[in-house]
């Protein structure tokens, strides 16, 4: 397992009255999760927290040794936490309609892999360079495939908080997997929207590229995500492969 260090921080921002967002971070385990949920009333604040806990569930009962097995595991997460969700709005009809979106990452010797889901995103900065390695499932993110509009225009479009996918809303659930290779120095960067609606790839990786502890660099992207009007809860986790 690569040995890693992590630091992650919720913040319920500047229009919120409650915060939706949750968060796992484990370095002894070697993994990590974002979600952010959505739903009615109180109801977001629920997904969440059932996917975060299952994460917790499935990541703390296994000792994987090879990439297929932690690949396996992150889709376990997936499964199990859709599973939960869905059963939890059924049995609570004030939770109907409940979801989230949702990041996991894990990490082993010499590699990762990285479940996603929604809007929620993943990036990896390596050697000064910011690469977003998740790609959005909403309406915009659809329509810059397609040519229809820039990745300029999708950040003000008016649609660009509908989401194509979501944990929780249908029996059938397709999570993106992503695996790749680590390096030493490696910072990947688990994130809501809430951060990357408010401040661009270029400010992120600038604050990555200060140097100074995770703690400080988390406090840094959530300070600009709330300068820049903090609209949503904002929620980082960074992940360091020592």
């Amino acid at each position: 397992m690569s040995k890693i260090n992590s630091f992650g921080k919720s913040d319920v921002g500047l229009r919120r009255s409650n915060n939706e967002d949750a968060f796992v971070t484990d370095p002894e385990l070697g993994y990590a999760s974002v979600a952010d949920g959505m739903g009615g009333q109180a109801a977001g604040e629920v997904a969440s927290r059932i996917f975060i806990e299952t994460v917790t569930d499935v990541f703390s009962n296994a000792r994987p040794g090879s990439e297929e097995e932690y690949l396996q595991l992150v889709q376990d997460a997936f499964r199990l936490s859709n599973e939960r969700i869905i059963r939890a709005a059924a049995e609570n009809p004030s939770q109907r309609g409940m979801g989230c979106t949702a990041e996991v990452a894990v990490f082993f010797t010499g590699g990762y892999v990285v479940g996603h889901v929604g809007d929620s995103r993943t990036y990896l900065f390596r050697s000064g360079e910011l690469r977003q390695i998740t790609l959005d499932h909403s309406l915009v993110q659809e329509q810059v495939d397609q040519g229809l509009i820039t990745a300029a225009e999708a950040r003000t479009h008016s649609l660009r908080h509908v989401i194509l996918r979501a944990v929780g809303t249908k029996e059938e659930l397709a999570v993106d997997l992503i695996r790749g290779k680590t390096m030493p120095g490696d910072i990947f960067l688990l994130c809501s929207d809430g951060l990357t609606d408010m401040v661009e790839d270029g400010p992120i990786r600038d604050a990555l590229s200060i140097p100074e502890g995770l703690e400080q660099k988390v406090d840094r992207l959530i300070r600009l995500a709330l300068s820049a009007g903090g609209y949503d809860n904002i929620t980082a986790v960074l992940c360091e492969i020592v």
